[in-house]
Order: structure tokens, then sequence, then C-alpha cells
């Protein structure tokens, strides 16, 4: 058994998409133990893969690059799409080439599945018209939340489960102890205009650390998209706030998903605005209070029956919530209840994969 997976990998300086890679792994390995992986994303192109829209269907026509029988070789197609990159809130252009090479696969014969994910929003014709072609031409559709499954429903191609992340996929971490809360600020959201105000974003996150510490408990600064040449990373940010407090706030920086999902377990309470930060945490049943800038968090959330998400960078109220979050006793409790639904719905993704071969 030959599997591709597809937009994740095990070396992205997103840990999420880290965490995407190793939840799809371990989720494949335990139906078939034999399996083969083989990782495609935008940091490991295959040789044989063009990312050009144009290319690919030059490619189709001429065959010069060989995907054809490239893709030929693989007895699945695994596709995750980023876990939230079905759709067109990260540009057209990437909507595009993810969903032209999932046709390729599908028309070189390989049986595809859609990954639990995130589905739509589809914001223009073209775009819903290349989600169109990839739902009906999947094997397999499966949702991390209802509002994906209601997006897949409406165009035309109902989901045949709806269950929650792969994140809870992944093999529980022997926990590294030593940190309180472990607060997650998001590089994209300090700069960036494209999902909420980052203004507002930066007020509440310095409202945050003033009321921990005024609380007296330790924050530990925690990047979750680790130092690279792209901008959308989470370190260089971390560094300066450390600095700015001048010592009253600790900084440690994951050497990869392992050590990362160690120290996680290890701690009392997770901050984040990384999506798979927070689900990192719920995975291992640390309580985590989600900053969501986009409709992903909520309805995944809701379905894991955790309360605890306000609205990153459009809420001057979101510091009261949060404080009083990590105030609440009953945070451990509801995490691990979290934990176990998470856990038990992706057995249902499991089953229904296997039986799908």
């Amino acid at each position: 058994m030959r599997i591709l997976l597809a937009w994740a990998d095990e070396t992205s300086p997103n840990l999420g998409v880290r965490a995407l890679g190793r939840g799809s792994q371990d989720l494949l390995q335990r139906i078939w133990p034999e399996a083969e992986f083989t990782y495609m994303n935008y940091g490991t192109k295959p040789d044989a893969v063009t990312w050009s829209p144009r290319g690919l269907i030059r490619e189709w026509v001429t065959g010069r690059r060989g995907m054809r029988d490239w893709l030929g070789g693989f007895d699945l197609y695994w596709d995750t799409r980023s876990g939230d990159s079905f759709s067109d809130i990260y540009g057209l252009p990437r909507h595009t080439t993810m969903s032209l090479i999932h046709e390729f696969a599908a028309r070189s014969h390989v049986p595809t599945i859609l990954a639990p994910q995130t589905i739509g929003p589809f914001g223009s014709r073209r775009s819903r018209l290349l989600a169109r072609r990839d739902v009906h031409r999947s094997k397999l559709v499966l949702a991390r939340d209802p509002m994906s499954a209601r997006a897949s429903a409406s165009l035309g191609r109902p989901v045949d489960l709806t269950t929650t992340d792969l994140v809870f996929g992944i093999d529980q971490p022997v926990p590294e102890p030593g940190n309180d809360v472990l607060l997650n600020v998001s590089g994209l959201l300090w700069r960036s205009l494209h999902h909420g105000d980052p203004h507002v974003y930066r007020r509440q996150i310095e409202g945050v650390i003033d009321g921990l510490l005024d609380r007296g408990r330790a924050v530990t600064l925690f990047p979750h998209v680790l130092d690279s040449a792209d901008a959308d990373n989470d370190v260089p940010l971390a560094v300066e706030l450390r600095d700015r407090y001048d010592g009253r706030l600790d900084l440690v920086i994951p050497r990869d998903l392992d050590h990362a999902r160690a120290l996680i377990a290890g701690a009392r309470v997770v901050i984040g605005a990384r999506m798979h930060a927070c689900l990192n945490a719920l995975s291992t049943g640390t309580p985590a209070i989600a900053m969501a800038y986009s409709r992903k968090f909520a309805p995944l959330m809701s379905e894991l029956q955790w309360p605890h998400v306000v609205d990153a960078g459009r809420s001057d109220d979101a510091v009261g919530r949060i404080l009083a979050a990590v105030d609440d006793p009953e945070l451990t409790a509801q995490a691990r209840k979290a934990q176990a639904r998470g856990q038990h719905m992706l057995a249902g993704a499991a089953e229904l994969v296997g039986s799908s071969q």
C-alpha cells in the first residue's frame, strides 16, 4: 500500500502542518501497518510535480515531467489541504493549485480521499466550481466540523462522515513538565490586516499577559510556527515580547513536533491563536483557550464540546473571557472530556477509510 500524503509534511516550520502529517500517518498506519508514505507539500515538492496551474494543464497534454505515471504509482491520494486550504481564504492561486493536482490524481485513476478538514468558504464562482469538481471526484469526503459538512452538501456532495481533526490520531507524548501557561502569539495576526485588526490583537495579547502576571501566573511564550524565511512565523515576535517584558516572561522554542507536544502535555494551560497549538493541547488533555481568527475554529471546538473560544483581533472583551477561563477550576476536567471525545470521533474515520478500500 503506497499512500501520498498531500499538503502535509514532517519538516514544515508550521507545526500544525506537521501535526496533520503525523496524524494522517498514525491514523492510516493503524489501518495498513505495512503502508509506505510519501509527503507532498510546498517545502517537499517531488520532481515530477509542478505547482503552476498552466504547467499542470501542459503536463496533462504532454506528459513531459512524468507526473501522471508518478501519481499512478500510489494506491491512495490522501488530501489534507493543509487543514484549512480547501477554500479561497488564502487566495485563489493556492486553491487552484491544490484543486488541479487533486483532479490530476483522480484522472490518473488513483483513489482520492479528502481527509478531515475545513471545507469552505468559497467566495467566488470559480472557487466553487473548483471545489465542486474535487468533492465529486473524491472516493470519500471527510469534514472535521458540521459547518464544513454543510459547505460540501451545498456543492452537491454530502460528506461521508463528519469527524474531527487528525491531531487526535497522533500517539500520546511523554509530558515534559515545568510550564504553567504556554502563550502562543501569532506572528500572522500581529502583522496582517486580513484576519482581524492587528492593533486589537496586540491589545488583547498585552492585556492577557498583564492579567496573568498580576495573578502570579508564570507565562512562557511558545511559538507554534518556527523561524524561517517566511514572514509568517512566531519566533521573532516571541523574542521581541520576552525582551519587552524585561525577564518577566519565559520563552521556549520547540525543536520539533514531538518536543512541542511534550511541552504542551506538561503545561497547565495553553492560550493560542494558531489552531493546532490549541488542538495539540486538547489532544493531549491539556486545556487550551483559542483565540479564533477564522470560521474554522468555532464549529470544530463546538463539536468537541469545548467552549473556550474568543475572537482574536475583533473584540476587546476577549481578555476578560480568557482570564476567566484560566481561573476556571473545572478547566482540566473539561479538557480531558474533549480529548476523549476527539479520539472517539476520529476512530470512526479510521473505520470508514479502512472499509472503503
